[in-house]
């Protein structure tokens, strides 16, 4: 896990935004699937964050177990880790190029 609280933005990052569902909204679609009879399904991924590609350069503070490192060598992040700020935002730019990709493929 990174130690995101040391980010700046600008510096560290760009942006962070991601959308965020609300409770009505969820209300909303609970209420019609259950006049319309719908299947719900839920899903669940693990390790959701660590499937993100970062556009920025990230660098991090290299963990006391990597022995190989010397004394004020960093390590360059190549995808996303929990506790960075920008998570949530790669995880949905994840998703979404995913959805798009499907969207495509069955000509929707």
């Amino acid at each position: 896990m990174a130690k995101g609280y040391t980010q700046t933005k600008g510096i560290d990052y760009l942006e962070k935004n991601f959308p965020v569902e609300k409770m009505t909204t969820i209300r909303l679609l609970l209420s019609l699937a259950f006049i319309y009879n719908w299947e719900l399904k839920q899903l669940d991924i693990n390790n959701v964050f660590l499937h993100g590609e970062l556009k920025e350069k990230v660098y991090m503070v290299a963990p006391p177990i990597l022995t190989s490192i010397q004394l004020g060598q960093v390590c360059k992040l190549k995808r996303v880790l929990y506790g960075l700020k920008l998570a949530s935002r790669e995880w949905f730019a994840k998703l979404s190029s995913f959805f798009l990709f499907l969207q495509d493929i069955l000509n929707l």
